[in-house]
């Protein structure tokens, strides 16, 4: 069995940023999805990023990048988004299980939106049962079965404003060189 880390924490705090870091320092072949915010308009304060109105995912073997979910729209509610299974299903999904080939597999986010897709659990449960390293990102929160399994299998490392400046050199010291 592949080496398994988790990165948990609270919404903002930089999960994704962590889980992106460590794939740069680790070098390795990766595959799989990584989830980003869209914004629109200027922030508040001056605040370039502007507020954010959705998620973009992306195949990172790809490139190619889908909506996850976004304030307009029709799909699954969660909290003020809905969820674009489309986009999810065709990219997320088709990253996910293409991942298993690759050195290490990334999922950034296993949480409320993407567990809406029976597909994504599938593509999930299909790269728990290969031997790829795999770096996941997990909600906090979420009680959701697949949630607990990769809680219950997997090293947990919460991401916090100490810390994230400098997790990525440890969680990427978990990975054994290929």
């Amino acid at each position: 069995m592949g080496t398994r880390v988790a990165i948990t924490g609270k919404p903002g705090v930089g999960k994704t940023t962590v889980c992106r870091a460590v794939v740069n320092r680790l070098g390795r072949s990766a595959g799989g999805m990584v989830c980003s915010d869209i914004t629109e308009g200027d922030g508040e304060g001056g605040d370039s990023r502007g507020r954010r109105v959705g998620f973009e995912l992306l195949d990172l073997q790809t490139g190619v990048k889908g909506v996850l979910a976004h304030i307009r729209g029709d799909g699954p509610r969660v909290g003020k988004y809905h969820v674009n299974l489309h986009d999810l299903d065709r990219i997320g999904v088709s990253a996910i299980l293409s991942a298993v080939g690759t050195d290490l597999i990334v999922i950034d986010e296993i949480a409320p939106m993407e567990l809406t897709s029976q597909r994504f659990i599938r593509a999930v449960e299909e790269a728990l049962a290969s031997d790829t390293d795999m770096l996941v990102v997990l909600h906090q929160r979420s009680g959701h079965p697949l949630a607990e399994r990769i809680r219950a299998e997997f090293d947990l490392i919460a991401v916090t404003k100490d810390n994230r400046d400098v997790i990525a050199g440890e969680i990427a010291g978990r990975f054994e060189p290929i």
